[in-house]
């Protein structure tokens, strides 16, 4: 098993490493960006992602948090109304909600509130998803509180070389973002990622698969089965064309109404609960604005709408490769 560093040198990266790349990378360049939150400096984070940085950089932009997400978006917000660009973690999903009332009512409104004065560039880090067999408050995917937000970007990676660009585009970005990091798939692959520092666009889906027949949209961690599902029906001959959401808020409508005018069917592939989830909205444009491209009703496959359930049954809640295949299916049978 080759180390860290030997990995990084090759430049293959994890999605986590290409994070730490991105930290590292801006860094370097801005002397404006800081990092905080619980145990990113001394212990690198839970997941590692900002393991290096402190020794390299100091105390005085990398700050070890005490346990008080309140406080930590809080102090962001201060930071980047004073001319900072703070990028802060809150550890889990799960303990985001006392952070909220900072992020809603401040850091997504200082820009209205001043009239252009101040800006808040600012990003709130947060491991989310299920899939690594945690406790309660850990496995969360409550993306559609912010995607819900005015001012607020929510941004997911799917893959090591959208977590490295889009970090990089978020850090710059003159407005908050919510960069949320899918767990599941922190070190699941490696790919190449070359430290260029060049920030791939906000706002954008991204078609990672051509197709006709066919589309699905995901992201996150669902990717991968998203993925698996389209290459599993490739072998049945049906075309899926496949896109990487990325950007929660705000939605690129434009690239998904040109897929779905092109196949005629939609399969919208999500972790979260199904009621009320960015997966209804994305469902509700299309029956607003493509309407008549439609050939079948637009399918969702998604958690439940419950609490997401200890480890020995998680899996029985996240939607899986044959629960896409099956709903792919039954869209296109629909007549």
């Amino acid at each position: 098993m080759p180390s860290r560093e030997e990995t990084i040198m090759s430049n293959l990266l994890t999605i986590v490493e290409a994070v730490n790349l991105a930290l590292r990378s801006e860094m370097q360049k801005d002397p404006s960006v800081v990092v905080l939150g619980e145990d990113v400096g001394v212990n690198g984070g839970v997941f590692r992602a900002t393991v290096g940085l402190r020794e390299e950089f100091g105390i005085k932009r990398v700050l070890d948090t005490p346990l008080a997400e309140t406080m930590i978006a809080g102090l962001s917000v201060g930071m980047a109304a004073q001319g900072l660009k703070p990028v802060a973690e809150i550890q889990f999903m799960g303990f985001i909600f006392p952070a909220m009332e900072h992020l809603i009512a401040h850091a997504a409104r200082l820009r209205h509130r001043t009239r252009g004065r101040l800006h808040c560039p600012m990003v709130l880090r947060v491991p989310f998803g299920g899939g690594i067999h945690a406790p309660e408050h850990h496995s969360e995917s409550t993306e559609v509180l912010f995607a819900h937000t005015p001012g607020l970007r929510v941004v997911i990676p799917s893959s090591p070389a959208r977590a490295y660009g889009l970090l990089l585009a978020a850090i710059r970005n003159p407005d908050p973002v919510i960069f949320m990091e899918p767990k599941r798939i922190y070190r699941l692959n490696a790919q190449p990622v070359d430290d260029t520092g060049i920030a791939l666009p906000l706002d954008s889906c991204y078609t990672l698969r051509e197709g006709s027949d066919i589309t699905l949209i995901s992201w996150g961690a669902m990717i991968k089965e998203t993925l698996e599902a389209a290459d599993k029906l490739a072998e049945r001959t049906i075309s899926c064309e496949v896109i990487d959401l990325v950007t929660l808020n705000p939605i690129d409508h434009k690239t998904i109404l040109a897929s779905v005018a092109k196949t005629g069917r939609c399969v919208i592939i999500h972790e979260s609960p199904k009621s009320c989830a960015v997966g209804a909205e994305i469902s509700a444009t299309i029956a607003e604005r493509g309407l008549l491209n439609l050939q079948a009703p637009v399918s969702r496959v998604t958690g439940y709408d419950t609490v997401m359930p200890y480890y020995q049954m998680e899996n029985h809640y996240m939607p899986n490769t044959a629960d896409i295949i099956e709903a792919v299916t039954s869209t296109l049978e629909f007549s």
